[in-house]
């Protein structure tokens, strides 16, 4: 009987709690690997980016890094969530599929585990423990008044 109590209690916040770990381990990590395109020199990624044959290869590294770094930081606190993912999914695509895709699977890895955990946090949402969940409950409140 006790089992069962514990189970109800804790089923819950086990979904949202492991949904916060997902969405706060991603959205470090992006934000991490994000800054130095952002904040720092991005020049090495531009040529990068060039010699893959990236048309406007500045244009697509302020996207990949604007994605990487602010997408990142919206996962973390989970505003927007949905959205950021996406971005920060498509994004992880292109790492996958152009940037590695001649790569063998062990230069893949990093960025697939990057797209599984941005296809969950888009599919799930950002749970309960998240700005999008308090600013949901808001306008709830705000319309049932």
């Amino acid at each position: 009987m006790n089992h069962l109590l514990l189970r109800r209690l804790l089923d819950p916040i086990s979904l949202d709690g492991a949904l916060l770990v997902v969405r706060v381990w991603l959205g470090a990590m992006m934000a991490y690997h994000g800054f130095p395109k952002v904040f720092g020199n991005a020049q090495g990624f531009v040529e990068y980016l060039n010699k893959l044959g990236f048309p406007a290869p500045e244009l697509w590294a302020a996207l990949a890094g604007g994605a990487e770094f602010f997408g990142g930081l919206l996962i973390v606190v989970g505003f927007l969530t949905r959205p950021a993912a996406i971005a920060v999914l498509i994004t992880m695509l292109v790492a996958v599929f152009i940037a590695h895709g001649a790569d063998p699977f062990s230069k893949k890895e990093l960025a697939l585990a990057y797209v599984a955990l941005s296809l969950t946090t888009l599919l799930s949402g950002s749970g309960k423990f998240s700005l999008d969940a308090l600013w949901l409950n808001t306008q709830k409140n705000v319309q049932s008044t």
